[in-house]
């Protein structure tokens, strides 16, 4: 028996064990920066693995540390946290958590999975040390949805206080049949920026609108004349999408407000083109305040970004295959990019070797259940990411995950042979 499948051979344990860790953060999910019982629990699990464990990094991040002789330095990240979505699954552990402010919170993106996967993986690596040299840092990130959780444990000294690793891994639930993972060849997420936007009007009566400057209109303007960025400025060959999702502005029917807020996301699988359609935003939003005669310039603030997030091409391949040698290459696909987004990028821009790829959630039972007649077409109807319906099949999932995790951990960490010789798994 090879040393991964040792390690793998308590993987029904394990992902028994995970399974009901699942259940439990999805029954109790936490909004971004607000992540502290889920911190405490996987903090919990790492321990009884035989991590050294280190709670509150940049905020309520969890890193466990397991030094296990010299070698690579491996990273498994997880995230923490959940989105302000009302549950709709009817699941029996489904959410009816809410934040503070009566907020419904969901884990509708499936990190409740990831933060399962590695204490998964954890328990099997632990347990395993017999079979690999090296150090082992799980880390649990928290606020990833709102793009700032990653870049505030390495503010808080991540690398300097852990250790910097030589590959960091991360893996997303995807839409695809559970028990398959897929691996991309080029960017798997795109680059992102999040603006806010205050556009300054002067505030008075509905019956005179000619004695104040509207900026509910002027806002207006704004969305629509954004909507011609993409279709105009960009070359149909190149991914963008750029949307605004909220507009707020006034408090009654009768008054003009003196302000408007928006808020908006751009992204793209190149940095150029995400660098050009921001500063298109810039220019529309202030041209569009001049030409309604505003009487200050628009407030216009970057809120977060995200780079694109591109695989190390050696560490991939070592990692898919790893990944064929354990699931089989039929359950191994490649992804093509999305324009989802992602922070886990800002944890290779030291230098480490960046792994990312896709886990399939989607069971036989909501596959065949799905309306269409053709993969397209099921893969088009069923509950994406950030859907209250949305809810992965976590006994097929799961053990998939952990399995990916601890065959792309060996992968880059040193094997020990029995008579305590240690092979390198970095090429020369």
């Amino acid at each position: 028996m090879s040393a991964e499948e040792t390690v793998l051979s308590g993987v029904e344990q394990a992902a028994a064990a995970a399974g009901e860790l699942y259940r439990d953060l999805h029954a109790h999910p936490e909004l971004s920066g607000a992540e502290h019982r889920t911190a405490a629990v996987l903090a919990e699990r790492l321990r009884d693995a035989g991590f050294a464990v280190t709670e509150g990094v940049g905020g309520t991040g969890v890193v466990g540390v397991l030094c296990n002789g010299p070698g690579p330095t491996v990273l498994l990240r997880a995230e923490l946290d959940a989105l302000p979505v009302a549950e709709q699954t009817g699941l029996p552990y489904a959410s009816r958590a809410a934040a503070g402010d009566g907020t419904p919170v969901m884990h509708a993106c499936g990190h409740d999975l990831h933060v399962a996967a590695v204490a998964g993986a954890a328990a099997l690596l632990g347990s395993g040390r017999a079979h690999w040299t090296g150090t082992v840092l799980a880390v649990g990130q928290p606020a990833e949805e709102t793009l700032t959780g990653a870049r505030a444990m390495l503010d808080d000294g991540l690398y300097e206080r852990f250790g910097r690793p030589d590959v960091v891994l991360a893996q997303h639930a995807a839409p695809l049949p559970a028990g398959m993972v897929a691996h991309g060849g080029g960017p798997m997420t795109a680059g992102s920026a999040t603006f806010e936007v205050v556009v300054h009007g002067r505030g008075g009566h509905a019956g005179s609108p000619h004695r104040a400057v509207d900026p509910v209109v002027t806002a207006a303007a704004i969305v629509l004349r954004l909507q011609t960025v993409v279709s105009r400025e960009v070359g149909p060959a190149e991914q963008v999408v750029l949307t605004v999702g909220t507009l707020h502005a006034g408090t009654q029917a009768n008054v003009v407000p003196d302000r408007a807020t928006l808020g908006l996301t751009v992204r793209s699988v190149s940095p150029d083109a995400l660098a050009r359609v921001s500063e298109a935003v810039r220019r529309v939003v202030t041209a569009e305040c001049a030409a309604s005669a505003c009487p200050s310039d628009p407030e216009i603030t970057l809120v977060s970004s995200s780079p694109v997030n591109l695989n190390d091409p050696a560490a991939m391949a070592r990692t898919r295959a790893a990944h064929e040698q354990c699931l089989g290459g039929q359950r191994v696909a490649w992804f093509p990019p999305s324009l989802a987004t992602e922070d886990f990028p800002h944890f290779t821009e030291s230098g480490a070797a960046g792994v990312y790829w896709m886990l399939g959630t989607v069971g036989p039972r909501q596959w065949a259940a799905a309306p269409g007649a053709t993969a397209a077409e099921k893969l088009q109807s069923l509950p994406a990411n950030h859907s209250p319906l949305y809810a992965p099949d976590v006994d097929l999932a799961l053990p998939t995950g952990i399995r990916a995790l601890v065959s792309a951990a060996l992968a880059h960490l040193d094997g020990a042979s029995p008579d305590g010789e240690r092979s390198s798994s970095v090429d020369a």
